[in-house]
């Protein structure tokens, strides 16, 4: 065996991959783009909100090139290790990758260091990600993550927005982005309560999804009839969870049932 890979005296996988091989990963500045504008599929929605204990995520399930809808059943969230989770808006072929090589950097410090990052650590590990593609998101293949995780020190949900140089900014109980975003984020500050349990804030996203679906042609509702339900996880001190469709499918059930009586969702008390 190469006895490079005995000891690769680098905890990043992305940098020793390219100091290997430098075409792998290729870096996102030499590589030459031809304009696609919007005929390239995007994602869409992705909201998140943390709860008493732990943090949620959701996103749509519909991939948009232009005015058509190039896919319905995408997933968009996805598992980064056993605390964290990120999920995607933009570019989906861009996003996709990033998410899979997020992954494998974070397996890769952990095994070459014996400990997981922080949380902190890993939202900036993302950045750094996220400023790679800096050269391609100024070309049109934009990619904004969402990365959410559970932070043992403290007891809690968090949450981390980027814009296309890296960022992070820490968000305070919730956060969305995608092209439904504004209707989401509206959504959430009428429904979002202190302390709620993780049940009750999985069916605050949901009706915060419905709503952006409902106002934003390039996020997808629940498709009852194709039974293609929102992307859901959970996560707390026992780890990561991806709720099955068939409980997705109940919160929905819940929600649509309560909007025959209701189509613009449960309403805010003002006290």
């Amino acid at each position: 065996m190469n006895r490079l890979f005995e000891n690769t005296g680098n905890s990043s996988f992305m940098e020793f991959a390219g100091s290997y091989v430098r075409e792998l990963p290729p870096r996102r500045d030499e590589m030459p783009v031809t304009p696609m504008g919007d005929r390239l599929p995007h994602a869409t929605t992705i909201i998140a909100a943390t709860y008493d204990g732990g943090v949620v995520m959701a996103g749509d399930r519909r991939a948009t090139s232009g005015n058509v809808i190039s896919q319905r059943d995408m997933e968009k969230v996805f598992r980064t290790d056993d605390y964290s989770c990120m999920g995607i808006a933009g570019t989906a072929s861009t996003g996709i990758e990033m998410a899979r090589l997020y992954r494998v950097e974070l397996e890769h410090y952990e095994k070459m260091e014996g400990r997981t990052l922080s949380v902190a650590g890993k939202a900036n590990r993302l950045a750094s990600m996220i400023r790679g593609n800096l050269a391609m998101a100024m070309q049109g293949l934009v990619v904004v993550p969402l990365f959410v995780a559970y932070d043992p020190d403290k007891d809690e949900g968090r949450i981390f927005g980027y814009d296309v140089a890296g960022g992070p900014y820490e968000r305070d109980r919730f956060d969305a982005i995608g092209s439904g975003s504004i209707f989401a984020r509206g959504s959430l500050k009428k429904l979002y309560r202190d302390g709620a349990s993780a049940d009750e804030m999985v069916m605050t996203l949901i009706q915060a999804l419905y709503d952006a679906a409902d106002d934003d042609s390039a996020t997808g509702g629940p498709d009852v009839t194709r039974k293609i339900w929102p992307i859901v996880s959970v996560i707390d001190a026992d780890g990561f969870r991806k709720l099955t469709d068939q409980q997705v499918a109940g919160y929905v059930a819940e929600m649509l049932d309560a909007r025959l009586i209701s189509p613009d969702g449960p309403i805010a008390p003002l006290r």
